[in-house]
């Protein structure tokens, strides 16, 4: 189990087992937050505790912060799926580095094409210095 927290310790989230790799997106929003993102579905693989703010992007999802130190936890679809169950995302910069250092790096154009993006070669540890 992978575990992440602000840097105050007010929001936190748990991820069941090991992501298979973190991703980072170009959109307006991910590219200001530089967040890494490790993606399953609410109360299934990830829960998150503690108070959050959010702001909304568009009619898709909501980004969560720490009301008190900023740090930017987690997204969350707004809406449901087809089996009820709601899509997220948490930062995988908010946990600590070694035991993902080896992930590749996922890159999705969130800007233009919306599309993933072929892998560099890059890992979690070549971001980390």
């Amino acid at each position: 189990m992978l575990k992440g927290s602000c840097h105050c310790g007010a929001v936190s989230w748990t991820f069941a087992g090991m992501p298979e790799s973190a991703t980072a997106c170009n959109c307006t929003v991910c590219r200001r937050y530089g967040s890494l993102w490790a993606y399953d579905f609410e109360n299934e693989g990830i829960t998150v505790a503690g108070p959050s703010k959010c702001y909304t992007r568009g009619k898709a999802i909501e980004f969560h912060f720490c009301p008190t130190c900023g740090c930017v936890a987690f997204w969350r679809a707004q809406r449901v799926d087809d089996e009820g169950r709601r899509r997220i995302a948490v930062n995988l910069r908010l946990t600590e580095p070694g035991p993902i250092a080896s992930l590749p790096i996922d890159h999705f154009d969130g800007l233009d094409s919306f599309d993933d993006l072929p892998r560099d070669g890059r890992r979690l540890r070549d971001l980390w210095f």
